[in-house]
């Protein structure tokens, strides 16, 4: 098999590589930056916005796994260009290639479009895989933790002072960044069962983790008891404009991102549970955060 990765330079990109590595798979994968040689990887020069980069990439490719997406913009325009226009691409160029296996990574924030533009980008980009002539699967992951992440890396970091600061409460499904790598390349060898299929992966944790249960368990593997206060809406806001004034484009926490994380379930829905048949949860979330805590650690991130 050849598989054409777009997003793999990423946080799950790169185990998704390591994945594929392990098992064998020949991956051609999109970079816009020049990368060190990976064994089985052929690395294309271009990006979302270039056909031919992107003709070259599905070229000879057995299936297609689009992982590339936006996840933080200074406005709707980004969002669009990263998630909507980018995947319309990459679907435009698998149909006009012999790659019809299309395995999508969208969000779960594409089931709430009118919270954010983020989320409303992860939908319209849905939108143009199920208008394709594919044999498309969508896989929507929860908040993905792990090796390499820089997301609730924030959450460590704030940890170590054991103040945890926490949206309005609701509760949030998980996943491995590992465990998330399998499920992506288990998904791209699945027949025509999986067609069509939008699926919401965890950790097999039922009904998910109270904002506050997530808190404790971050201190617990850093070694601290937090304290892990309930952020109203507003100052989470305000929070929000306060970053992004003094990161800018590097902020990580924007208004868009406080108005998504104010909604009170992303859990998984159970309904679109990937069947235990082609893949099964293997990293639960104490030891999952134990290794993670570590492996900042030995990187000198914390």
């Amino acid at each position: 098999m050849i598989l054409a990765v777009t997003g793999a330079t990423g946080f799950v990109g790169q185990a998704v590589l390591d994945e594929a590595t392990q098992r064998g798979i020949a991956v051609r994968a999109l970079t816009r930056r020049t990368q060190p040689t990976c064994r089985d990887v052929d690395w294309i020069s271009g990006d979302l916005g270039s056909h031919d980069a992107l003709a070259e990439l599905v070229h000879g490719a057995d299936a297609v796994l689009h992982i590339a997406g936006v996840v933080n913009a200074a406005d709707m325009a980004g969002f669009h260009a990263g998630n909507v226009a980018g995947t319309e691409a990459v679907v435009a160029a698998a149909e006009a290639s012999e790659a019809k296996r299309f395995v999508h990574v969208s969000s779960l924030a594409a089931r709430e479009p009118g919270l954010s533009d983020y989320g409303k980008s992860k939908q319209q980009a849905e939108e143009a895989v199920r208008a394709s002539s594919l044999d498309w699967t969508m896989v929507r992951p929860p908040a993905v933790y792990g090796p390499r992440d820089t997301e609730v890396f924030e959450l460590f970091k704030a940890a170590r002072f054991g103040f945890v600061p926490l949206p309005p409460e609701g509760r949030s499904s998980v996943i491995h960044v590992d465990d998330l790598a399998r499920l992506l390349l288990d998904m791209v060898g699945e027949g025509a069962e999986t067609f069509g299929k939008v699926y919401e992966p965890d950790d097999g944790t039922p009904k998910g983790l109270s904002h506050s249960q997530l808190a404790e368990a971050i201190g617990a593997a850093m070694g601290k008891r937090v304290w892990a206060p309930n952020v109203p809406r507003s100052l989470l806001m305000a929070a929000a404009k306060g970053d992004r004034l003094l990161r800018g484009a590097k902020a990580k926490l924007t208004p868009d991102r406080a108005s998504y994380m104010c909604h009170p379930d992303w859990v998984s829905d159970p309904e679109k549970a990937v069947p235990s048949t082609i893949w099964q949860p293997q990293v639960r979330f104490p030891e999952g955060l134990a290794q993670t805590a570590e492996w900042y650690r030995d990187a000198g991130w914390l």
